[in-house]
């Protein structure tokens, strides 16, 4: 079992992985929630802490080892957040993309307000 970024629970609890990392945050919420009966280990308080605070990093690792010290508990657990771990981080891979962000502006008589940036959610102009 691989470990789990505590910076990619932190953007998914966020939100800034936007509707599909909503949706990957949900499907975590659930796995955790399901646990047989008797299990010493739950992760479902660390999930909600995180929740209350996406940007605490403190919070992400708190939940990134309970949820290792689950899936050690817990093989049925392990294959299932395994299997949740690569498609988080391939959403993650998605949405941040490999390269660096190049731009330019040449030729006429441009004028006007550019923005260069990268990995843009949403944007709005004027009021």
């Amino acid at each position: 079992m691989e470990h789990i970024a505590p910076e990619l629970l932190m953007a998914l609890a966020g939100g800034t992985a936007g509707a599909a990392g909503q949706q990957i945050w949900a499907s975590l919420r659930g796995l955790v929630r399901r646990r047989p009966e008797g299990a010493e280990v739950s992760g479902e308080a660390e999930l909600a802490a995180l929740d209350e605070a996406s940007d605490d990093g403190d919070r992400a690792r708190k939940l990134a080892e309970v949820l290792m010290l689950r899936a050690q508990q817990d093989p049925a657990f392990a294959r299932a957040l395994d299997a949740w771990r690569r498609e988080a981080e391939a959403l993650d891979a998605k949405r941040t993309g490999a390269g660096d962000v190049h731009s330019e502006i040449s030729g006429g008589d441009f004028h006007g307000p550019v923005v260069v940036s990268r990995d843009i959610n949403e944007l709005h102009f004027g009021k």
